[in-house]
Parts: structure tokens; C-alpha cells; sequence
């Protein structure tokens, strides 16, 4: 009855649980942390079970029988703790929402939208993401280019420590300066501080009419050309998200999609500017197609939002698992690190297909592995040395979660892990907050 809530999206990440709980609103979060608190059980928040790091989930590989840890034990099996009954959003006062942690983000879009407003967040797993998990995790998205990531939106919050107390700061008030920004510090904390239980949102003027394409590209270096020059004077650009063709293959074969341009292209580049205008250049081979209707649109999307799911048909043709690395890479280093992924992964024996694709514009790129084993980690060693090497950082949006928490010295320094543990120790002194989370145990 649990296994739903013990094993992650991308099915890696799979652990033994004590219990499964669902409270319904802060006092009920408190009373469970107390308890837990009380007798050392370890509690892992969790929202819609969407995340792709094994962030929410208990320590574990799913094709792991033995525990992978003394927090695995009977005596430390931890309790997953549920924040979808936090569902409740409230009004929209002075360009700002506030809402319970499990609302998704849809239905914060929604709300928003209802109000003539925007909320500046945007990703696929709209539908079953929750607003707490987003701010978890600071996601990203395809409006990050636009609006910023999701610390950009909080501007309050509340949660629950370890021990049961409650912190609330929901004001959202333009400034102020009272000490440290606790708003700040538990966005994208990863619930290894706290239980998010509510946040309050910034929201923006409504996005106009826009202009989207679906452009093709011989690399990376050219793609980020079109992005520099496609935006008219006095237009802004909301989305650039590229592609390969290897992902975009799998995507038309599974969504029943047909190769979305008249020639075959190494990359696809998807563009999109608010207004009525997107400049392409005035040349004889290029190739690109434009929505002309809100069908147009959404079929042009699929081939982008669909990219994540391809990813598990390609590791179910070798009955394997996925590995996601989400990473970033400063723009001028992205060819070159594209450049040189392809023939190291073909190096790695346990790497039976990859791809990538991403958000061309800030340097955040995804890397899908398929690899046969859940615990493989030669290739995600190999990938992310490489990405620390062109000075970028091994978590762009997804958090570090389990799978990366080995390999957070490659883009932090020592002092930068020590105060990061010291924060830690000093509000979750039991490590009773998402063990494994962040930091291995047994670290």
C-alpha cells in the first residue's frame, strides 16, 4: 500500500518506510514531528512524488534488496510524511497568493490566471506537482529566462522544524530587513530543514500574445545564436528549450508524433517571444515552422514536454533505469561540454542510450542515461566531473536529492559544505530531516 510513496518517478530510488501519514493542515504536521521527535524517526516530506533525484523518498536502490544504511533499519525506517491534504489557496491581495503546500501548481496557475495575474513557474508535472515541492526544491522551468527560479516567487513561507516548531513568516512584505532570510534558506532546502507547510507568492502581469517556433540547428553554438538574435527591440523572451534528435526520435515514436521539421537536424531549438513578432534569420536553409493556432501550439510543446517520459521508454528497451542529470554549465562553455558528452558516454560500458536536452538559454541541460542498473555510477561520475570542469554545478533545478549527494564537492567548496552542514546541525541537530538527502548518512 505504500510502494507508491516509497519509490520515486524515475524508479532508482525505492526504501522501506514505517508509516505513510496525510495531515491536513500546520497543527497536524506539528503534532507528527513532535512525535517522531520524541522517539528519533526519521521523516521524509513529500508532495506529488514528482521529483527525479529520490529527494522525497526513503534511502534506497530499487534493485537493492539489502538496506543501504543503519537509517534503513526497523528501528529508523522513516516516516513519509504527505503534504497533499495542504491543498487550500487562498485569495490574491496586492499581487501576491498564498497557499497550503500540496496545491499543485496547476491549481496555483489557476488561481493566478483567475485573478488576471501570472505565476512566473512553469513545468511539466504541472498537474501533480505541489506548490511545496517546487519551493523544496527551488524548480525551475521553462519560464526561468522570464521570471526567474522559484526562490525568485516566495516571498514568504512557513514550516516545521524537527522538533515541532512552527516558523511562519507569511507577510510577503517588499522589504524587509529584519535578519536573516529565512524565506531564502528553506527554498530549495530539499525538506532536509523542514516541512514546508505554506508559502506566499509574488505574481506578475499576464503574459500577452506570443510568437512560438520550432527551429533546426546543425549544434549547440548555432542554437544559442538564434536565441541571441530572435527577440525583436522591446519584446522579451519567455521560453528557449532545445533538443537532440535521439530524445525527440523517442518522443515521436511513443506520443505518435511525426519528425516535427521537413529535414533531419542534430538539434532542435524551441522559441518562444512574447508578441506577435520572432526574428529568424534570412536564410535559404533554414528550417522552421511557426504556430499559427492554439493546436499548432500545443502539438509544437509535446515534442519538449515529453522529452522527460522518453527517458523511461529508453531504459525500458534494455529493462534498466534512468539516471537524470540535471545540470548547469556557463553559456559560453555549453558547445564544448556538448561537444564532448557524446564520445565519453559512448567510453562508460554501462551506458546503453543517452540524450539530452534542456534550457538553452541559462545553461541547464538534462542528460538521460539508460543504464541497466539502478546503483550504476560510473557515467554520472564521468558526466558531472566534466560539468564541474567547465565551471558549472551538478544540480541546475532538480535538487541533489539521493543521487547526487556523493558528488556535491565537485561544485562546492569545503567552507561551502561546512556552513551548509552547520545550518543543518543547528535546526535538525538528529538529522531526523530527510536522511540522505543532501548529504550521505553516513558522511
Amino acid at each position: 500500500m505504500t510502494s507508491a510513496f516509497t519509490t520515486d518517478w524515475t524508479g532508482r530510488f525505492s526504501g522501506p518506510a514505517y508509516a505513510v501519514v496525510r495531515p491536513a493542515d500546520t497543527a497536524e504536521v506539528r503534532a507528527v514531528m513532535t512525535a517522531c521527535s520524541q522517539v528519533g524517526r526519521p521523516v521524509h516530506p513529500q508532495g506529488g512524488n514528482t521529483g527525479l533525484v529520490g529527494g522525497s523518498v526513503p534511502v534506497g536502490f530499487a534493485d537493492r534488496t539489502e538496506t543501504s544504511s543503519s537509517a534503513d533499519t526497523e528501528d529508523r525506517a522513516p516516516v513519509v510524511l504527505l503534504t497533499t491534504r495542504l491543498n487550500w489557496i487562498g485569495d490574491v491581495t496586492g499581487g501576491q497568493l498564498t497557499a497550503g503546500a500540496g496545491a499543485t501548481l496547476a491549481d496555483v496557475q489557476q488561481a493566478a490566471a483567475a485573478a488576471g495575474l501570472y505565476y512566473g513557474v512553469d513545468i511539466a508535472a504541472r498537474d501533480s506537482a505541489t506548490i511545496g515541492g517546487t519551493v523544496a526544491t527551488n524548480a525551475g522551468g521553462i519560464r526561468v529566462c522570464a521570471f526567474g527560479m522559484t526562490r525568485s516567487q516566495v516571498v514568504g513561507i512557513e514550516a516545521v522544524l524537527a522538533d515541532g516548531t512552527v516558523v511562519s513568516h507569511l507577510a510577503g512584505l517588499p522589504k524587509d530587513n529584519t535578519g536573516y532570510d529565512l524565506v531564502g534558506l528553506f527554498t530549495g532546502s530539499e525538506g532536509t530543514l523542514g516541512v514546508v507547510t505554506a508559502v506566499t507568492l509574488r505574481l506578475h502581469s499576464p503574459v500577452g500574445s506570443s510568437t512560438l517556433a520550432l527551429v533546426g540547428a546543425k549544434d549547440v553554438a548555432a542554437a544559442q545564436e538564434l536565441v541571441a538574435t530572435c527577440v525583436p527591440p522591446g519584446s522579451r523572451l519567455l521560453a528557449a528549450e532545445v533538443m537532440n534528435d535521439v530524445g525527440t526520435d523517442i518522443v515521436c515514436e511513443f506520443a505518435g508524433l511525426a519528425w516535427p521539421l521537413a529535414n533531419r537536424w542534430p538539434v532542435l531549438l524551441l522559441l518562444e517571444v512574447e508578441g506577435d513578432e520572432i526574428l529568424l534569420p534570412d536564410a535559404d536553409d533554414l528550417d522552421a515552422i511557426l504556430a499559427t493556432d492554439a493546436t499548432d501550439y500545443a502539438r509544437m510543446w509535446r515534442y519538449r514536454e515529453h522529452q522527460s517520459e522518453a527517458a523511461q521508454v529508453m531504459a525500458a528497451r534494455i529493462d534498466g533505469y534512468v539516471h537524470k542529470l540535471d545540470v548547469s554549465v556557463p553559456l559560453p562553455a555549453q558547445p564544448e561540454f556538448v561537444a564532448e558528452l557524446a564520445p565519453l558516454l559512448a567510453s562508460i560500458e554501462s551506458v546503453k542510450g543517452h540524450y539530452f536536452f534542456g534550457h538553452i538559454a541559462d545553461g541547464n541541460l538534462h542528460v538521460e542515461l539508460a543504464e541497466p542498473g539502478a546503483h550504476d555510477d560510473a557515467a554520472t561520475l564521468a558526466v558531472l566531473e566534466l560539468v564541474a570542469r567547465h565551471g558549472g554545478s551538478i544540480s541546475a533545478e532538480h535538487g541533489v536529492g539521493q543521487a547526487k549527494s556523493a558528488y556535491l564537492h565537485l561544485t562546492r567548496t569545503p567552507a561551502e559544505i561546512a556552513v551548509m552542514r552547520a545550518i543543518k546541525t543547528a535546526l535538525d541537530p538528529m538529522n531526523q530531516m530527510a536522511p540522505g538527502v543532501l548529504f550521505p548518512i553516513d558522511s
